[in-house]
């Protein structure tokens, strides 16, 4: 069997394994869960180690430049004189794939961990995360375009319910807006990968085809097809082909979230439990980065370099918006909520630069915040498990009642705000590398964009450090006085191993990049090779 393949039926076994057990033996459900995702972690590590770098590896033109490839077919029709319909089971990764394969599978597995806190419905909800982390996984594999839209839309329903069930007060509503954005974008998604469908034809059969690597090939496309390269077919009154960047552009924003689409990620975080707080924000929002790589860039290279400047301009106000509204806010999951919007502007800033330096810091980042973001929406699960509070000015001084839990968050504050030797910080220098490279290499962004982008990381060490002086330093005041000051006792043995795995990640990524950057390097160069020759 393909190991990715295997890798996609792990979270699928175990949960027949959960949905068969007896409701008695509810208390084995989190630590099959947990084993699940362990599986998955090793297997995940196994393929980062034996995964091959070298020019013969790089690229997103071919097919054999991919690995672990898996090619099956699964749906097939035959059109009579108009040919056949062939959808596949079509799976691989490349040098991009598998560190963001990696950092979600090790996500996934401090998600099992916090799920510890869940006591109501246990077998729905592991069911639910199994089913979340199947769909996850399948969505940084896939490369026939229905199986992706398949992964991409399976996301959907696990997430509404997992929100809606076990969320706080306003947890209906909060799943209801993220249900609704991403089904905005995805709904109009389909209608672009039918158009595409239409005006690709595979060279080795003559059929239309949703293969991707075959969508990145501009030899490919029909002459007289609406998303035709060299034609001039015209949607709405714009050309095709940029209708069609467009439109996926705004599904895979919705899940980055670039502002203006950002506005369902606040109160779906701050109603979300622990858990699916740390899956929105690690996984979620890098499989909007990786859409945009994959899907927008490969298949519309020519639209998105002339659309680079606004692209560009959405990622600036997105670090900048994300960073002032970080500043005003007195929930601490609703700040890091907001800082979520900011840093992932760095990555669509990035990307806008088509330089090398631009793209490997935008994964970078994808990879950098997914490790922090989970340990961050750990930490404030942590104290809000404990009084049931997460309000910055009711607390002050935690740092002498919970030492060790103030390590952590400092750790997780000077890391996240782009200290040097913490992974946040080459990811951002990269790709403001790239924003102010890009001026002088193909002039495709203004010079301001980058000093803007330098700007967001100042408001960034303003709002970890104002909320670090605030809560864990000073004379010790809290809001719900002696009842609280019992309760706040300090991280336990299985809080401490999940979160230090966390913290040393973060530095040894900030130490050796590398552990990045030689698994990217390849694919990164040939997606600029791409886009240049366009």
């Amino acid at each position: 069997m393909n190991i990715l393949t295997l890798l996609l039926l792990i979270p699928v076994l175990f949960g027949i394994i959960i949905m068969l057990l007896p409701s008695s033996l509810r208390g084995s459900f989190k630590y099959l869960t947990l084993l699940a995702t362990l599986i998955q972690l090793g297997i995940s590590v196994w393929m980062y180690l034996h995964f091959k770098t070298g020019a013969a590896y790089g690229g997103i033109n071919h097919e054999e430049q991919y690995q672990f490839v898996q090619k099956l077919p699964w749906i097939s029709l035959n059109l009579g004189s108009m040919g056949k319909m062939q959808i596949d089971y079509f799976v691989g990764i490349d040098g991009m794939s598998i560190t963001l394969l990696v950092m979600t599978s090790l996500v996934m597995v401090i998600a099992a961990l916090s799920s510890w806190e869940i006591k109501s419905n246990l077998k729905g909800f592991f069911l639910l995360f199994l089913l979340l982390n199947m769909a996850v996984i399948g969505v940084f594999c896939a490369l026939d375009f229905f199986l992706f839209y398949l992964f991409y839309e399976l996301m959907l329903l696990p997430l509404y319910f997992l929100i809606g069930m076990w969320g706080g007060a306003r947890r209906e509503y909060a799943a209801i807006k993220f249900f609704l954005y991403t089904l905005f974008g995805s709904v109009f998604m389909l209608l672009v990968m039918v158009g595409l469908y239409l005006s690709v034809t595979d060279p080795v059969t003559g059929n239309h085809t949703f293969n991707i690597v075959q969508m990145m090939n501009p030899a490919n496309y029909n002459a007289q097809s609406v998303f035709a390269v060299a034609g001039h077919q015209t949607l709405l009154g714009m050309p095709a082909r940029t209708v069609g960047f467009v439109v996926l552009f705004i599904a895979f924003a919705i899940k980055v979230p670039v502002v203006p689409l950002h506005t369902w990620l606040p109160d779906a975080h701050v109603e979300a439990p622990t858990p699916v707080s740390i899956i929105l924000a690690g996984i979620l929002l890098k499989i909007g980065g990786y859409g945009i790589i994959r899907i927008c860039l490969g298949i519309f290279p020519d639209v998105a370099t002339t659309g680079a400047f606004w692209l560009g301009l959405l990622g600036v106000i997105s670090i900048l918006y994300g960073a002032f509204n970080a500043l005003a806010q007195r929930d601490l999951k609703r700040m890091i909520a907001y800082s979520s919007v900011s840093h992932m502007g760095f990555v669509l800033l990035g990307i806008a630069s088509q330089t090398a330096e631009g793209v490997s810091g935008a994964v970078m980042q994808m990879v950098s915040h997914g490790f922090l973001s989970t340990m961050l929406f750990f930490l404030v699960g942590v104290l809000y498990n404990r009084v049931h509070d997460r309000g910055i000015n009711h607390f002050r001084g935690l740092g002498n009642l919970m030492p060790k839990y103030t390590a952590f968050v400092m750790i997780a504050f000077f890391a996240s705000l782009g200290l040097p030797g913490f992974s946040a910080f080459v990811a951002e220098a990269f790709s403001l590398t790239g924003a102010f490279k890009s001026p002088t290499v193909n002039g495709l962004l203004p010079y301001w964009m980058a000093v803007c982008g330098a700007v967001g990381i100042l408001l960034s060490a303003a709002y970890f450090l104002w909320t670090l002086q605030r809560m864990f330093f000073g004379t010790e005041s809290l809001k719900g006085g002696a009842v609280w000051k019992i309760a706040l006792t300090d991280l336990n043995l299985r809080e401490k191993l999940t979160l230090a795995p966390l913290a040393i990640i973060a530095l040894a990524l900030g130490i050796m990049p590398s552990l990045v950057f030689d698994k990217i390097n390849d694919s990164v160069l040939m997606l600029i090779q791409f886009l240049q020759l366009k």
